[in-house]
């Protein structure tokens, strides 16, 4: 499988502090798809240049295993971007670069003439970001989309009830986005509750719901459940199968299962979901 496959394909992405390489190694052995070691939230202002140090120092050991890793910058624009993409543009490809607070292509561009060639995932967490999301979803380089939603709540001002509903205009416009451009599915951000395993499951349906293929983690614990949720039922599985034996005996005509008409749009669907599970 290509790096630009492994990161399409990651259900889940695991957040690891840059400043903090004694993590590194669990991040890689949690189960995870993909880890994100992080320049930005994690790490204070004064400790950016520690953190590169100490990415640099395990990049090696971190390059060599079999999951895939991103880095996370510092956004566009900002006092630390400049300085962190001339430092990784000095290193070995990483498998991805994630861009916090993405608000324009031509942000992206500068991302993509330090590091060209290296996949691109853009988070969108402001208003700006939310204008700008289809010229970000069609910027070169951008292989799917995350949602930063607890940065999106303080940029804009909105306040969310338990299931977040009011967020659904922005996963939705994600989703459009996505489906426009060709991307891999979206990825969906994080859940703040560290030890609230129903909540978990919950955001990661939500996001299953609007097309989203990935979470975002915050702590190894959380890969498992995450992976768990992103998984179809049995009982969907099993219809699924169906509706696709079906199909291919009725070679493409429309049929019956289980009394329900079956056609085009319910045969893409049934592949969706068997497109879901993984061995």
């Amino acid at each position: 499988m290509t790096t630009k496959c492994a990161l399409s394909d990651a259900r889940t992405l695991l957040f690891v502090p840059g400043l903090q390489s004694e993590r590194f190694g669990k991040a890689l052995r949690s189960g995870t798809d993909a880890v994100i070691v992080d320049l930005e939230d994690s790490v204070a202002p004064d400790q950016k240049a520690a953190a590169r140090d100490a990415i640099a120092a395990a990049w090696t050991t971190l390059l060599a295993a079999d999951v895939p890793v991103l880095v996370r910058i510092n956004a566009a624009g900002s006092a630390h971007s400049e300085a962190d993409l001339a430092w990784l543009s000095a290193l070995r490809p990483p498998a991805g670069v994630m861009v916090p607070k993405a608000e324009s292509a031509a942000g992206l561009a500068a991302v993509r003439g330090h590091l060209p060639g290296v996949p691109i995932v853009p988070i969108i967490e402001s208003a700006a970001g939310y204008v700008a999301l289809r010229e970000i979803a069609a910027a070169p380089g951008v292989v799917r989309l995350a949602v930063g939603h607890i940065d999106f709540m303080a940029d804009t001002g909105i306040q969310c009830s338990v299931d977040e509903r009011e967020l659904a205009p922005l996963r939705f416009a994600v989703a459009m986005a996505t489906r426009v451009q060709g991307l891999a599915p979206a990825i969906d951000g994080v859940t703040t509750a560290l030890d609230d395993d129903v909540r978990l499951a919950a955001d990661t349906r939500r996001a299953v719901s609007f097309g989203f293929g990935g979470k975002l983690c915050i702590h190894p614990k959380q890969v498992s459940p995450v992976l768990l949720a992103l998984t179809p039922a049995g009982d969907e599985v099993a219809w699924a199968r169906r509706v696709v034996a079906a199909d291919l005996a009725a070679a493409g005509a429309a049929t019956q299962v289980d009394g329900r008409m079956v056609d085009a749009p319910v045969v893409l669907q049934a592949r969706r979901i068997l497109a879901r599970v993984r061995s």
